[in-house]
């Protein structure tokens, strides 16, 4: 399936009756989810963001736009951020499944419709654009008060719709939305920071102080320190404060920590202090996890633990709580997609062993065979890091942050294969009650039955051969990690030679369901059972090396 982001930006941040009318039309479109919803009084803006199917996140956006322009009139409206329009802009960003090209497709046919349809003129921008007009700032110059003396025509539309304005609607890549807080009330000097960063950069001066234009009237602009950057100062009235305020169009190119740290160096010069920062909108994952990464490194921290320790990282080095809490749940955009985490992973460990222990076959013996999976994981990562730490161990510290990370991702991994293994066995329970009246019935219920047994199988299969890797990381810690914890290692070797030998069982007792020729499954069974077991016994003869070297002691 495709998934396709859109991120309205529409030019009301004050009345929440008229933000509720508007989204209310995006949420009753089937097919499309409204994620967040962040107005701005200051900027009597708000920036909305939704997912959905390409067809879904057209017929949502047209109804919204059609509401705004409804709602809005533009001829009464004042804030601190540029705009054009009711509906500002209108970007749609490929997601899941989807590509440029998509999106590009979706903005064009939904650009016909508002400009046909509504009356409203249109401008293309960024990657939908028809022709050299690109920029979304060279679209919205002038902002909506130079509509009437533009000599440019729109893409769609009529030329001025004096109550809607104008609409920009693209197609580009992820955007952050992100300001930078200042210990400052002085725009000016905000915008100082802004202009020193962004693409764009600063307008140059001659020895006199005026601004230099060229041959054909325009400021000359030196370079700023980023690619893929826009951004402006501005003066908040309810933070009391000034802000750099900046678009990320590719944080690949220009990620938020480096930003971050530029406007804190271009502040210092400039007499002033970063304060914290602020999102608006949501914000990949990734962005996240670099910026947490970033500034452990700084702190000669180990980045091999937990996701949300990462997270968490980030949100206190770029001072994200300063205005406004922070919750990732709430902020991060494939946590809001994903929602939160359900299943027996969510449960606490007395929860988990409750439910086991109950009258019902799943969750069963493969779920625990990959919760082992985890739990020797986690020790491998937990020795790397105290290793990592430790001093006078200083020259295992790259191995030990490799090891560290490559076991953080299977610990993940094993995680989602507990659920995993148990929703594969409830196929098999589904398949098994499905109806058998008709040759219709039984040929359904055998192709079911088929693709059920052969699930219950891979599922298992695949924690046996994540085993080895499991073993691979508790020899590297048992041998070259801190000997004070060596049993630690020990241990979780022992739990992924139990998640090993689990995991063989499942496989084993599911061969006879499945059809046709199964000699590659057991290849894959007897390789990767072979190599546990051979690495278990290396792992613990690491251990007791250690421990009979310790009693002689």
């Amino acid at each position: 399936m495709k998934l396709i982001e859109c991120v309205p930006n529409f030019s009301e941040g004050r009345d929440r009756a008229v933000i509720d009318a508007i989204t209310s039309e995006i949420a009753a479109v089937d097919g499309a989810e409204l994620l967040d919803v962040d107005p701005g009084a200051a900027t009597n803006r708000t920036v909305v963001t939704f997912v959905g199917s390409p067809e879904a996140v057209e017929e949502a956006a047209f109804r919204a736009i059609a509401k705004a322009a409804e709602l809005i009139d533009m001829s009464r409206h004042t804030g601190e951020h540029p705009r054009m329009g009711a509906t500002d802009v209108c970007p749609f960003v490929p997601v899941e499944g989807a590509t440029m090209e998509d999106c590009i497709e979706i903005a064009r046919s939904l650009a016909e419709r508002v400009g046909t349809d509504l009356a409203i003129p249109v401008y293309l921008y960024e990657h939908a654009a028809l022709e050299g007009r690109r920029s979304l700032a060279d679209v919205r110059s002038g902002e909506y008060e130079a509509l009437a003396a533009r000599n440019d025509a729109p893409d769609f539309g009529p030329s001025i719709n004096a109550s809607a304005g104008a609409t920009a609607i693209g197609a580009r890549q992820f955007l952050i939305a992100y300001n930078v807080n200042l210990n400052t009330t002085d725009r000016r000097l905000a915008h100082q920071v802004a202009s020193a960063v962004r693409t764009l950069g600063t307008a140059t001066r001659d020895s006199s102080g005026k601004i230099i234009k060229n041959e054909h009237g325009r400021t000359v602009f030196a370079p700023g320190r980023f690619d893929e950057v826009k951004g402006v100062g501005w003066y908040i009235d309810e933070y009391d404060r000034a802000q750099v305020s900046l678009n990320l169009t590719d944080s690949s190119v220009s990620p938020m920590h480096e930003v971050f740290e530029a406007c804190r160096e271009e502040a210092t010069s400039r007499g002033m202090r970063v304060t914290g920062s602020e999102l608006v909108g949501l914000v990949p994952l990734e962005a996240m996890l670099a910026a947490g990464d970033h500034f452990l490194t700084a702190q000669g921290r180990t980045t091999a633990i937990p996701v949300a320790d990462r997270i968490r990282t980030a949100v206190l080095s770029l001072g994200l709580e300063e205005i406004s809490e922070f919750d990732p749940a709430a902020k991060i955009v494939e946590y809001r997609f994903r929602g939160a985490s359900e299943g027996l992973v969510a449960q606490t460990v007395t929860e988990f062993a409750d439910v086991l222990s109950k009258d019902s076959p799943a969750p069963g013996g493969g779920s625990v065979a990959a919760l082992a999976g985890a739990l020797s994981a986690a020790l491998s990562s937990m020795v790397a890091s105290l290793t990592f730490a430790k001093q006078g161990m200083e020259r295992t510290k790259p191995s030990m942050e490799a090891a560290g990370q490559d076991a953080q991702a299977l610990k993940d991994w094993f995680l989602a294969a507990v659920d995993r293994d148990t929703d594969a066995f409830n196929g098999v329970l589904t398949a098994i009650r499905m109806p058998r009246k008709t040759d219709e019935d039984l040929a359904a219920r055998d192709a079911a039955m088929a693709a059920a047994n052969l699930g219950a199988t891979m599922v298992p299969l695949e924690v046996l051969e994540h085993a080895v890797e499991a073993l691979e990381l508790a020899l590297i810690t048992a041998r070259d990690g801190n000997p004070n914890s060596v049993t630690d290692a020990g241990v979780g070797a022992a739990c992924a030679l139990a998640a090993a030998e689990g995991a063989s069982l499942n496989v084993r007792i599911n061969l006879d369901g499945l059809e046709g020729d199964v000699s590659e499954i057991v290849k894959r069974h007897d390789v990767a059972l072979e190599g546990t077991r051979a690495l278990g016994a290396k792992v613990a003869a690491v251990v007791e090396e250690h421990l009979g070297t310790a009693v002689e002691q």
